[in-house]
């Protein structure tokens, strides 16, 4: 007897529909064709022993299961539950008259519990496109795939659930999520805010460009001058995700398995800091089986580098492409896969190896010409891309010891949000531009034309601190997003300046 179930097979972070075919004849042989994985090809001893602990087994019967397209490798685990459900349809154990209105998804435990698995959300969005009715997954996976609306989703925590459903013996119950709500009830909860940081009003300025602009920003001070500190309340400021930012960036936290169990969607914007001894793999992504980096996973978000030089030169340099075009591309000789990186770069360093070069109070104990060859383990091309270069100090003892509060993150990200919305406005009819920092040349030369003396400036800057193409970009980028700020249409001569100021660690600004 001939049974098709429907499971589904993530590549990247789009899924792809797979038709389990089941076939029953007469003999003794087990066969599983398709390109299956080791993974996939081991499912028979685990369905075996589930199936037997709720009282069915898989019959001495010659069985054959294709996955089909079978030209496309299929990998993991999760393909337990369809395969079990095909093979006790196909032997007649249990009748399944509606199976071709699922999807079904699942790792099978030895006593026929459920395993929670990856990539739920993009197979719950691919199951409501391709039209099937319902799906029907491990039950931590449910609050996840039930963000999808006009979707039926139900969660089991075993097989014997399942079984009993096709059977009509009970029923399942529907997990049901109020994507709005639950997504508008969390945009504004943050556990570190800017009212905790005393002083520092300079790099606070910064990173309100920064913010404003989605752009990348570096900090150089000495140990314990508050440069994490600051990193970590960045996301505080930014503008909420929007729903369809939300989405995305719960797809590709999703295919990588980090969101937390029985969550939904993500709300916040995502803040990733990697160990300084992260593999180029795991910073941009790939694998045999090609898995987002961190890079990806802080998509709409966050990535904060602390401690840049110590980062291994290798994985310094994958990011360059990443950080121009906001996309990754990882090639195999069969297939491509394309992860959206779209992330404000946050990264912060030491000006010297002993840390104290430039400290108003201690003396800098490294010999001549250190700070430089501390400095160039950052390569000149990724220092150009980053827009901002902002100089932390240590804060006095007086700052320090005040009780009077600073400014509140949610003041600084009403005024980030405005600026925003003018760049909103500004870029509606640019497809995949949403904030200064994006924009091409060709942008630039519309949005970001300087008048007689800012031009003049601009000049004088490029000549005396030896500024790249690249850095010129950069400068008018960071000035349009100091205007807007500002309230202001057109680029100011003192825009420019801030703008300007922001490239003092290019390498002939900085450090002798």
């Amino acid at each position: 007897m001939l049974i098709k179930t429907y499971g589904s097979a993530v590549y990247g972070i789009h899924a792809t529909t797979i038709t389990i075919e089941v076939n029953v004849f007469n003999g003794v042989r087990f066969s599983l064709v398709g390109l299956p994985d080791n993974a996939v090809k081991e499912s028979q001893q685990r369905i075996d022993s589930a199936l037997r602990e709720v009282g069915y087994k898989i019959p001495g019967k010659k069985i054959i299961i294709n996955m089909a397209p079978a030209d496309i490798r299929k990998e993991g685990s999760a393909y337990d539950l369809p395969l079990a459900i095909g093979i006790l349809t196909a032997t007649e154990q249990i009748k399944c008259p509606d199976l071709q209105k699922y999807v079904i998804m699942g790792e099978l435990s030895l006593d026929g519990s459920l395993v929670p698995i990856k990539g739920v959300l993009p197979m719950a969005i691919k199951a409501r496109e391709e039209g099937f009715e319902g799906l029907i997954l491990p039950k931590e996976n449910a609050r996840e795939a039930a963000v999808v609306n006009n979707l039926k989703v139900y969660g089991i925590e075993n097989i014997k659930e399942l079984i009993d459903f096709f059977n009509g013996d009970a029923e399942l119950l529907i997990t049901e999520v109020d994507t709005r709500a639950e997504f508008y009830s969390h945009l504004n909860h943050f556990e570190h805010d800017f009212a905790d940081v005393k002083g520092q009003e300079n790099v606070k300025r910064a990173l309100e460009i920064a913010a404003a602009g989605g752009h990348n920003i570096i900090m150089i001070g000495p140990p314990g001058s508050g440069k994490t500190m600051l990193a970590k309340r960045i996301p505080g400021i930014l503008p909420p995700l929007s729903l369809q930012e939300a989405l995305e960036t719960t797809k590709i936290h999703s295919v990588a398995g980090t969101l937390e169990k029985e969550s939904g969607l993500m709300t916040k914007r995502p803040f990733r800091s990697p160990h300084h001894t992260i593999s180029d793999v795991a910073l941009v992504g790939g694998g045999t089986i090609p898995q987002p980096g961190e890079i990806s996973l802080s998509h709409n978000g966050v990535l904060f580098l602390d401690e840049l030089p110590e980062f291994k030169r290798t994985v310094l340099e994958v990011m360059r492409q990443p950080l121009e075009d906001r996309t990754i591309t990882i090639s195999r000789a069969k297939f491509t896969v394309d992860y959206p990186a779209s992330t404000m770069l946050i990264s912060s360093m030491n000006p010297c190896p002993c840390g104290f070069y430039n400290h108003p109070e201690k003396d800098c104990l490294c010999p001549p010409g250190m700070v430089q060859k501390y400095l160039s383990r950052i390569s000149g091309p990724l220092l150009d891309r980053i827009d901002i270069h902002i100089e932390v100090t240590p804060v006095s003892f007086d700052k320090i010891s005040e009780d009077r509060l600073s400014e509140k993150s949610a003041d600084i990200r009403a005024r980030v949000e405005a600026a925003r919305e003018i760049q909103s406005a500004r870029f509606a009819d640019e497809e995949g531009v949403y904030c200064n920092a994006m924009m091409s040349s060709r942008l630039l030369r519309k949005y970001c034309r300087p008048n007689k003396e800012g031009m003049n400036l601009l000049k004088i800057a490029m000549e005396k601190v030896g500024l790249s193409a690249r850095a010129y970009d950069r400068i008018l980028k960071v000035s349009r997003t100091i205007a807007d700020l500002a309230g202001s249409e057109n680029i100011e001569t003192d825009h420019l300046s801030e703008a300007i100021q922001y490239r003092s660690l290019d390498r002939d600004g900085w450090g002798g």
